[in-house]
């Protein structure tokens, strides 16, 4: 072989193994945001496919199951496409290092990378290749082993918050049903453990999900409770409480949702959802006034104590809502999340006091 081949060969091979190391790198190690194009192509062809077979389903439950396989063959996808890449790259450095043939070249990488020891280089610099080659192949397995006990305890961490939130939101979670729930037992002054309790998932979920960005894909185990729709059940909680209930203001309640939309930019940056920096109560919101007044009269049937001014609660909520709305809204799409319809409050069930003390007891 001419020699300039080999050295064409050569450089080649270096830069696709540049090309997959800097994938595996970025997309498994570096604790930060990153753009890996590698990583981005092959989530937008693997998220294609699992797309085409969703649609084809007709109910939700089974789309989300479908759905719910995507970051695993995805991972797995990216370790495949890493060895495979690095096969090539090393098969290309044998070709410069003086390995007879392509086919033989493929064979004495093949068998390097995956530790075989069927197929061997000769000569001090193929087998000094040998060994790099082997060393490349345990390192890429190693980072896939590594990363996902990490992976899964960050899933964890979320939806324990998100499971425990149907004990005060029901399934799937409503802003009115954690008042009403609130209201049904007497504890409105409680409700600030839960503003607390989700301002930190929403700085955990603000760190995790825009340095390990597959867990944004990784749905939920109950269908009807998912990890967005619970976030946008407790800010349009937080929201009503501090616009439209007849109590004192929260602090708390207003610290969850600055939390809320402050590290959901972090998640929004990365996938370029739309959100404005300039917030105010005349912005338009995804939630409409018919929307809104229906809730409204829901939770005065409850009992739920409201201001006198519904206008000016109206108005209230919207400065709430703008910070966060185009954010959630567009999660909602891109992550294949059912988005909650405020017009159900009109035909859900009310939620029925309780934790009440008989007073009567017929014998």
């Amino acid at each position: 072989m001419e020699t300039w081949l080999r050295v064409l060969f050569g450089i080649l091979g270096v830069v696709v193994l540049l090309l997959v190391l800097d994938a595996a790198i970025r997309t498994f190690l570096l604790p930060r945001a990153a753009r890996v194009r590698l990583s981005q192509y092959l989530g937008q062809l693997v998220g294609r496919v699992f797309g085409m077979i969703a649609s084809s389903k007709q109910t939700y439950a089974r789309r989300d199951k479908v759905l719910s396989l995507f970051p695993s063959v995805l991972l797995l996808t990216y370790q495949a496409t890493w060895l495979v890449l690095a096969l090539v790259a090393f098969a290309f450095e044998f070709i410069a290092a003086g390995v007879p043939g392509y086919r033989t070249a493929f064979k004495v990488s093949g068998s390097s990378i995956f530790t075989l020891g069927t197929t061997s280089g000769r000569g001090g610099w193929q087998i000094a290749l040998g060994y790099i080659e082997a060393g490349v192949g345990l390192t890429l397995l190693a980072l896939l082993i590594s990363f996902i006990p990490t992976l899964y305890a960050a899933f964890q961490r979320r939806e324990t918050s998100v499971s425990r939130l149907t004990v005060r939101a029901g399934v799937p979670a409503t802003p009115w049903g954690i008042l009403e729930i609130a209201k049904s037992v007497s504890s409105f002054q409680l409700l600030d453990e839960l503003w607390r309790e989700w301002e930190q998932w929403f700085i955990d979920v603000g760190e995790t999900h825009s340095t390990l960005v597959i867990l944004n894909f990784y749905r939920s185990p109950t269908p009807d409770q998912t990890w967005i729709g619970s976030a946008a059940a407790v800010l349009d909680a937080a929201a009503l409480f501090q616009s439209a209930v007849d109590l004192d203001p929260s602090p708390t309640a207003g610290l969850c949702i600055r939390s809320g939309w402050i590290n959901l930019r972090r998640v929004s940056d990365y996938f370029k959802f739309p959100y404005s920096h300039d917030v105010s109560w005349k912005n338009k919101i995804s939630i409409s006034r018919e929307e809104f007044d229906i809730v409204w009269d829901r939770l005065g049937r409850s009992g739920v104590p409201l201001v006198a001014n519904k206008e000016l609660a109206w108005k209230d909520f919207v400065g709430w809502r703008v910070n966060y709305d185009s954010m959630i809204e567009a999660a909602y799409v891109r992550f294949s999340s059912p988005r909650l319809d405020w017009r159900d409050a009109a035909k859900q069930p009310l939620v029925e006091r309780s934790n009440q003390r008989s007073e009567h007891l017929d014998l």
